[in-house]
């Protein structure tokens, strides 16, 4: 594992490796203590929507300040103020003072957070591990990120059933920690000098959006991959209404279908890891995207609980796949400057999928879950098809991201 022999990717991973573990339990233990607190099923969306509404606003703005500033600091100065958010809930816990506003105060400054320390992670993880090994390394921390949806909320379920909430902070506490810790093993990054003079704020953030109407590769990708995040990943907002329709098994069987889809996760991201940097990654997005579309209709037509596991395994490891390759060849054919705020444009599609959940759960109150799924898997095999044969730049996707890697290397040799 040749990404892994890096040092200063071990110390990203392994700071990657508590973050997501501390961010994806801690929603769990947010959505339960929102509960507790108010007994109120608007609640859980309310504590949701605090986090969401800052992230795809914030995004823009992150990613611009990543590309000014130095990377290393923006991450740790952001984790330290998540860090400051549990500490002040874990005193409010132990007073015995902790009030739902608490909450949703300190989850928008999480959500305000967020778009600081991702663009910025992903920025120095493409500057360490250089461009011919980025698709391993953003497999790598795919496969943390898929494993963390799983470990995370039951690790911290059971630490809030054995020693409460306040054990379910002290952890989160711990991890967040660890995760700053390891930045130090991190060399200082900034962006490549472009030799301009710096612009103001807001004339870097629309110069983004110049760059990706100027660089065409770039938006195409970035276009491509919001395709199955728009059309088919709201699938997991409707599981709890597709378990109690299709299988009748109630939240339990909730738990097990994210579990699967965690694990499908997990292992796309090993497939790419063992696959290495090859060429073809074109026919691997595209077939992975089309595969995760049929398998996730087969899913919702399999009548059998237990047998619908396979067709979801597959689904996820797919989309795990596709997510990677179009995610590592756009972080290939940026130029360093401008790379934060790339990295920011593609936390922004993940922000937008939940936009995506509305017309499906429209279709889904009148024809129900499984149907709205089935259609919405056609016509995103449909789109990826059309797209495929309607986009030369999508079709040349190999021999831009191999130019890209080539200008890098002769750049890096004769430096």
């Amino acid at each position: 594992m040749s990404v892994f022999s890096i040092a200063q990717f071990r110390w990203l991973f392994f700071g990657n490796l508590g973050f997501f573990f501390a961010m994806q339990g801690q929603m769990l233990t947010r959505t339960i203590l929102a509960w507790e607190l108010t007994g109120e099923a608007t609640s859980l969306a309310y504590i949701n929507l605090v986090v969401a509404i800052p992230m795809i606003f914030a995004s823009l703005l992150g990613g611009a300040i990543t590309d000014r500033v130095e990377r290393r600091q923006l991450v740790i100065i952001g984790q330290c103020l998540i860090v400051a958010n549990e500490i002040f809930i874990l005193t409010l816990l132990l007073l015995g003072q902790l009030q739902f506003w608490h909450l949703l105060c300190t989850a928008f400054v999480s959500g305000c957070a967020f778009p600081f320390i991702m663009p910025a992670r992903m920025a120095i993880t493409a500057t360490v591990v250089g461009p011919a090994r980025l698709q391993a390394a953003m497999a790598l921390s795919g496969g943390v990120m898929n494993l963390s949806r799983v470990i995370g909320p039951a690790v911290m379920g059971l630490v809030i059933a054995q020693f409460s909430f306040t054990g379910a902070y002290f952890l989160s506490i711990a991890l967040y920690g660890m995760a700053i810790f390891c930045m130090f093993g991190v060399n200082r990054s900034r962006s490549a000098d472009n030799g301009q003079p710096k612009k103001p704020l807001l004339a870097d953030i629309a110069y983004g959006f110049s760059y990706i109407r100027g660089n065409r590769p770039i938006l195409i990708c970035l276009m491509f991959g919001l395709i199955p995040m728009f059309l088919a990943m709201p699938f997991q907002s409707l599981l709890v209404m597709l378990a109690e329709q299709a299988w009748g098994v109630g939240e339990s069987g909730v738990g097990m279908l994210m579990a699967v889809g965690g694990v499908g996760g997990v292992l796309g991201a090993i497939w790419i890891l063992r696959r290495g940097e090859k060429s073809q990654r074109l026919h691997l997005m595209i077939g992975s995207t089309a595969a995760f579309g049929i398998f996730l209709a087969i899913f919702v037509q399999t009548s059998n609980f237990y047998l619908a596991f396979i067709p979801l395994l597959l689904a996820n490891m797919c989309m795990s796949a596709s997510q990677t390759v179009n995610n590592a060849s756009i972080q290939i054919l940026v130029d360093d400057n401008v790379r934060g705020r790339m990295s920011s444009f593609m936390m922004l599609s993940f922000a937008l999928t939940p936009l995506g959940v509305f017309p499906m759960a429209i279709a889904a109150d009148r024809i129900g879950a499984a149907s709205s799924l089935f259609g919405a898997c056609i016509i995103l095999v449909i789109f990826v098809a059309v797209f495929y044969l309607l986009s030369a730049t999508l079709r040349s996707l190999d021999k831009n991201v191999n130019e890209a890697i080539a200008a890098e290397k002769s750049h890096t040799a004769a430096s």
